[in-house]
């Protein structure tokens, strides 16, 4: 079965192009606004409603610039150190979703200094209102025919542009069916039972690392990059392992610090 085969170009008006993976991150982040300013309303998150389009703003920047620089530096800095040029072409591919997290969590930071919250509640507020924007950015992804994954023999397997010519795993709908829907289903849902701020963050990290390291073996590894350990683990599991222990470490200091992070309930 031929994957669909769309047009990434959504408008194209002379040189201005609007690309439907642009499109996938604008959806995710106005239904994380809407979510965020929910949040608030509950008094979950501790801030004006008019606080949030500079939040969001925040997030955004720094999730672009931590996506590329951990996917220049980490992912293919063989390919850009010869190459210094295209460092910034964003728009031919090459963002980190672990680097967009570390992004995100630098703009959070300022923001939550700004506003004197917390660092937790505000990473918090994030997770739970931006995970769905995950599935957005797989489904970008899987329109691009980019990121897919290994080949296979199951009845749903998808012939990819680029990839050859067998059929592959779709594993962008995996990643954003699981590590999007799922994982915001989850928090989303628990999002009246957490305590104390920083285990909605530790939850959301652990699982889903767990998500991702298992889709990472129906997943291609990244070509410039192959298999680590024997030719069993890719960089993107590497990377969440040490995630695991980062969400344990989160919850550690939260429970430590209960005190000063115990959630207000209305």
């Amino acid at each position: 079965m031929m994957a669909p085969n769309i047009d990434p170009v959504l408008i194209a008006l002379g040189p201005i192009q609007m690309r439907w993976y642009g499109l996938m991150y604008v959806i995710g982040f106005l239904n994380a606004g809407f979510l965020l300013k929910k949040l608030v309303r509950e008094g979950f998150l501790k801030v004006a409603k008019e606080k949030i389009d500079a939040m969001i703003t925040y997030a955004l920047i720094f999730m672009f610039v931590g996506a590329r620089l951990v996917y220049v530096f980490i992912y293919n800095w063989d390919y850009y150190q010869n190459n210094l040029i295209e460092l910034f072409s964003v728009w031919k591919g090459g963002l980190s979703f672990h680097g967009a997290v570390l992004g995100i969590a630098v703009g959070l930071f300022i923001f939550a200094r700004k506003n004197k919250i917390p660092l937790l509640q505000a990473t918090d507020a994030a997770v739970i209102a931006g995970t769905q924007g995950v599935f957005f950015g797989r489904m970008g992804n899987f329109i691009n025919h980019e990121l897919w994954g290994r080949t296979t023999d199951v009845p749903w397997g998808m012939v990819f542009i680029d990839a050859g010519p067998f059929p592959r795993h779709p594993s962008q709908l995996y990643e954003g069916i699981m590590e999007g829907i799922i994982l915001f289903t989850i928090l989303w849902t628990l999002r009246k039972r957490f305590t104390i701020y920083g285990q909605a963050t530790a939850l959301f990290f652990s699982v889903y690392a767990i998500f991702r390291f298992i889709i990472e073996f129906f997943r291609e590894a990244d070509s410039q990059l192959g298999y680590y350990l024997g030719g069993h683990i890719t960089m993107g599991q590497i990377l969440c392992f040490l995630q695991v222990f980062f969400g344990i470490g989160v919850f550690l200091y939260a429970k430590k610090h209960a005190a000063q992070l115990t959630i207000a309930k209305k």
